[in-house]
């Protein structure tokens, strides 16, 4: 039975979030990002956790130190602000002719600078409640309403057109993004790209549009970036419980900018998960309870890959793996200007295909208010969710991965403001009677359960 008295308080769940934030960017292996890895040991260890430890996780690292495009057009030269894709390949220059890629012609862009527009998905809230397996808005907030997705239709594939038409550079137009900016952490996949780019802005991508109607443009584009191989640290801490089947309660340490949604938001509150659970006797934790904060999400998954592969014959025993990301106030451009709506952004529980895991997501949803909220399977969008635990419903385990996915995920307008405070308090409850209603129940009962 949850204990509220036991519950922290929002300023404390959201004080996790600003420290974290105040750090600065926390791409794996910077230094933001080796402080969160020690301070998340040191508040689990605080908090009376057990076995608490840093495990290694291999995974690229990847720093810009410069960037810059150069356009000339009509006689005049002029710069365009840009941020380099991540891990495309750096350049001292790059010079050639400027062209607007159409898909119906791809071969046009060979040995050419490859001018390339990714406006941000925009689907009706009305068509995702149709890929649920339920939803609960109780405010009817979904319709007539969209979601702004923080990606193009090529989601990470963003540069691979280009590349296989033979284009000498990539220029990414981010056409239509809320705010016009032009830094976008995408791909985060941290794949080698053998073709250096570039994003700039949709505003920007606009006017070299227009050049290009009124005769030649040529680019130069320069990228002074590293890529090396290090080790980034998943922490980890433990409680015992009634038994040792084991419930992992999880998220990502890193983000691409400072991050207070992503994912300083799912490292607090796993934090307050840790928290509840170590003032809860023993006896009353259903199962095991593992705390993980995972290394490496902007890098391909690579701390959540390397945790399943090291920790394989533990997951045979894994009852569930909950994962908490990303706490988001909903901004729209819908009135010309970008401005938040006043409500959350909608939030996605991808939840397996477990009739009595999916009746229990749905009650603590609806008991702790939860509006807004998409009960997905796992593969609503593919083979896996789009989350740092995904890999785990590919490894066979029971999940529940609570996300939401605001436009601005991968841009640093991902500040403190961004962060929905009123959702902080109601899915920690949420999560903590998921947790609970496993009680009694095994892996193998848990497994069994699954509709395929």
């Amino acid at each position: 039975m949850l204990r509220d008295e036991l519950i922290l308080p929002e300023a404390d769940i959201y004080a996790w979030i600003e420290e974290v934030f105040s750090h600065g960017v926390r791409r794996p292996g910077y230094a933001a990002d080796r402080w969160a890895e020690g301070w998340i040991q040191e508040r689990f260890r605080e908090l009376g956790l057990e076995s608490v430890r840093a495990e290694a996780a291999p995974l690229p690292y990847w720093e810009p130190r410069d960037a810059s495009l150069t356009i000339d057009a009509g006689g005049q030269s002029f710069a365009v602000p840009c941020f380099p894709l991540p891990h495309s390949a750096p350049t001292d220059g790059v010079e050639a002719g400027l062209l607007a890629f159409d898909a119906a012609e791809p071969e046009r862009v060979k040995g050419a600078v490859s001018l390339y527009d990714v406006p941000l998905q925009r689907i009706p809230h009305a068509f995702l409640a149709g890929l649920a397996t339920s939803f609960h808005d109780p405010g009817g907030t979904f319709v007539g309403s969209q979601h702004i997705l923080p990606f193009g239709r090529e989601i990470m594939d963003v540069m691979e057109p280009s590349m296989a038409a033979g284009a000498a550079a990539f220029i990414g137009s981010l056409s239509g993004y809320p705010g016009d900016s032009h830094d976008y952490y995408v791909p985060y996949d941290a794949l080698e790209r053998d073709l250096p780019g570039v994003w700039i802005s949709g505003s920007d991508g606009g006017r070299l549009r227009e050049l290009l109607g009124s005769g030649p443009v040529r680019a130069r584009l320069k990228v002074d970036s590293f890529r090396g191989q290090i080790d980034s640290y998943n922490v980890i801490g433990e409680l015992p419980g009634a038994d040792e089947e084991t419930v992992i309660i999880g998220s990502h340490h890193d983000g691409p900018w400072s991050s207070a949604v992503e994912d300083g938001s799912g490292i607090a509150l796993v934090l307050a998960q840790a928290a509840y659970w170590s003032r809860v006797p023993q006896a009353e934790r259903p199962h095991r309870l593992v705390f993980l904060l995972n290394a490496g999400h902007m890098a391909g998954g690579a701390g959540a890959k390397s945790f399943i592969a090291d920790h394989a014959a533990e997951l045979e025993r894994t009852v569930l793996e909950v994962h908490l990301e990303h706490a988001a106030n909903e901004y729209s451009d819908a009135g010309g200007e970008l401005a938040p709506t006043g409500h959350p952004e909608a939030r996605w529980w991808f939840t397996s295909r477990i009739a009595q895991l999916e009746e229990d997501v749905r009650a603590a949803i609806e008991a702790e208010g939860l509006g807004r909220s998409l009960i997905m399977p796992p593969t609503a969008f593919g083979d896996r969710p789009t989350t740092d635990g995904g890999d785990f419903h590919l490894a066979g385990v029971p999940i529940v991965n609570y996300l939401t996915a605001p436009f601005y995920l991968f841009d640093p307008m991902d500040t403190m403001d961004k962060i929905h405070r009123p959702s902080l308090v109601p899915v920690t409850r949420a999560a903590v009677r998921i947790v609970e209603s496993t009680a009694g129940v095994s892996a193998t009962e848990m497994r069994a359960a699954v509709v395929a």
